[in-house]
Parts: C-alpha cells; structure tokens; sequence
C-alpha cells in the first residue's frame, strides 16, 4: 500500500505542476481549449488526493467523491459574500475556490476525473503485469 501511495503523491504534486504551467503558458495548449485544461487537471488532482486518502477504495466511489467535491467547489463560487470573495482574491484562495461559476467547468471536472480514473486504472494493470513477470 506504500508503494501505490507514493506512486499517487508523485502523480499527484506532477498534475499540479501541470496545471500550474497550462495557466502560466497557455500559448503551449491549442488556444480553444481555453482554461479548461487547467480545470480538468484541477478535477485530477482531486480525484488522485482522494485516492492517496482511501488507497484501497473502490474506483467508482473514488471518482464520485472527487465529482462531488469539484461540483460542490463550483457550485460555492455562486455564493459572493465579502468574506470569501477576501478569500477568493488571494492566489491561495483562487486556485482552491476558483471565483465564478461556469457550467464548461463543471464538464472540465467530469473529464478530468474520467481521464485520471483511466490513466490509474491503465497504470495499476501495467505494474500488476509487470510484478508477476508478464512484460
């Protein structure tokens, strides 16, 4: 379990980085996917910290808390109160509450998670062959 563990972190602080550049270079990503490379990859890294929480649960459950918790950070940018919106304006405070609500995030979230799900899952089958000599 501390091996998959340690393969999520390093996957895990790998897709911030990512995300990070798709903001600061977006010019490098075709320019009508806008930001929502950025969100998909927010949305896996969701998905991988849920993971790296509950290593041995279910993909399906893993998945469906990371969806929650994306839409459940969308549906909070509704709420614009001065307090948050204080929150919201640091740099901290945007890259986790984000500052306005879209509905192309919402699928941005679904693909990210999607794509994170079938890339572990993909992973998982390739080191399970690998430890039992078959590649």
């Amino acid at each position: 379990m501390a091996r998959k563990r340690l393969r999520l972190f390093v996957a895990f602080v790998a897709v911030i980085v990512c995300g990070l550049l798709s903001r600061k270079y977006p010019f490098l990503l075709p320019a009508f996917l806008g930001k929502y490379p950025g969100d998909a990859l927010w949305a896996a890294m969701v998905y991988l910290g849920c993971a790296f929480v509950r290593p041995g649960a279910a993909t399906g459950r893993l998945a469906a808390c990371a969806l929650a918790i994306c839409y459940l950070d969308e549906l909070s940018q509704l709420y614009q109160a001065p307090w948050i919106n204080a929150v919201r304006a640091t740099t901290a405070g945007h890259l986790v509450l984000g500052s306005t609500f879209s509905w192309h995030d919402m699928l941005a979230y679904t693909v990210g998670i999607m794509l994170a799900v079938g890339i572990t899952q993909l992973n998982a089958g390739r080191s399970g062959r690998l430890r039992r000599g078959a590649i």
